[in-house]
């Protein structure tokens, strides 16, 4: 088992809201997944609740420990993370619970990811904690579920299949059938109440972030059309995958001196384009009204799931369709139930491979392909989640 130089913690993994909906699901991946010698903990508010779980667990090694702190708690959120290496979280809607841990992690050293799919987090933990993580060391790695590893690895994966040193663009289209929790439906529907604050800290990061030099990196929301490369109506999805992308690109010279990334939505037949258009534009206006988010999110109860029956018939696909210095490839990530089962596999591998693999220098926000990159991709292609070259031209 490789690991990074850092300080010895008690644990090398604790995961946070282990006794969620999705934290649960980690759990019961990283008991069966676990490498010998790992030490790990579970880690949330009730300790009858972790208890109980703990003792539904098949764990083939030792039992993890038990660590209980409360979101509200910043003292006992900082004795957790330095108990730790890596701490994974699942513990949303992260603009409501989750400053304080990604605060105490920065503080400490400690390795972060979580789960959220939430802009304005994202951009808020950026321009609070990235300048400390950089000082400590640690890698504060948000996204780390279906948002947005399928779509950032993916990329990631499309363009090594590209030339070197030109021009790249990357078109992604998503199709995922698949049900939500209460959990994602609450941090959804927050977020889309929050429309002026979330573009207020866009903005503010863009002044302060650092401006590329000699390279480009585009991120546009495209519009909709028919894709004659998947045969698909595609639409555009404006959720926080293609800013995860940018980001790597940014970061990462092998994306080209200018990539360009679109992000779309892929629907087979158009009125279902055009109803499920019409749906989400209904959705968004109605959660600006507070009363009505309340009344929404009421409505779906957080830690409440999918059945295992229900998640064994979702899936997803994900197709992209990279070009440039004259070639053109098709690319697939592909797996089972996203939201969920291959949520937990991409958190608990990730968490892994923070704490055990061999990777890059990187320190502060930064994305899976940039903090993990190679090693976290092989991975998740060794775990059974599909990565795979549909076709080259």
């Amino acid at each position: 088992m490789k690991r990074h130089h850092k300080p010895e913690r008690p644990y090398d993994v604790v995961l946070y809201g282990a006794t969620g909906f999705v934290g649960t699901l980690t759990a019961a991946y990283l008991a069966a997944h676990a490498p010998d010698g790992l030490r790990w903990a579970l880690a949330g508010r009730s300790r009858e609740k972790l208890e109980r779980l703990r003792a539904g667990l098949a764990v083939k090694g030792p039992e993890p420990g038990l660590l209980v702190a409360d979101a509200d708690e910043p003292t006992a959120l900082r004795e957790l993370a330095l108990s730790a290496r890596v701490v994974a979280t699942t513990v949303g809607p992260f603009l409501r619970y989750g400053n304080a841990l990604v605060a105490a992690c920065a503080r400490a050293g400690t390795d972060y990811l979580d789960l959220t799919g939430e802009a304005e987090f994202i951009d808020r933990t950026w321009l609070e904690h990235d300048g400390t993580a950089r000082e400590t060391g640690a890698r504060l790695v948000h996204a780390c579920g279906f948002d947005s590893v399928p779509h950032d690895l993916g990329a990631y994966f499309t363009v090594r299949q590209l030339p070197e040193g030109v021009p790249l663009t990357v078109d992604a289209f998503v199709r995922a059938h698949a049900v939500f929790s209460g959990g994602t439906f609450a941090s959804a529907v927050n977020a889309m109440g929050r429309g002026p604050q979330m573009l207020a800290a866009a903005r503010e990061r863009r002044e302060r972030e650092p401006r590329l030099t000699g390279r480009r990196v585009r991120t546009p929301l495209g519009a909709p059309h028919f894709s004659g490369e998947t045969g698909t109506w595609a639409l555009p999805l404006p959720t926080v995958d293609p800013q995860i992308v940018g980001r790597s690109a940014r970061a990462l010279e092998r994306y080209g001196p200018d990539f360009r990334y679109r992000h779309f939505a892929s629907v087979k037949h158009l009125p279902v384009a055009l109803g499920g258009t019409a749906g989400v534009i209904s959705l968004v206006a109605a959660a600006q009204l507070p009363f009505v988010r309340v009344w929404m999110t009421d409505r779906y109860q957080s830690g409440d799931g999918p059945d295992e029956e229900r998640r064994s018939r979702s899936r997803f696909t994900v197709r992209f369709v990279g070009e440039g210095g004259g070639r053109q490839v098709f690319t697939e990530v592909s797996g089972g139930d996203p939201g969920y089962d291959e949520t937990a596999r991409m958190l608990g591998e990730a968490a892994l491979c923070l704490a055990l693999d061999d990777l890059p220098e990187a320190s502060g926000q930064v994305t899976t392909a940039v903090a993990m990159g190679d090693a976290l991709l092989e991975r998740l292609r060794a775990s059974g989640l599909g990565f795979r070259v549909a076709a080259r031209r």
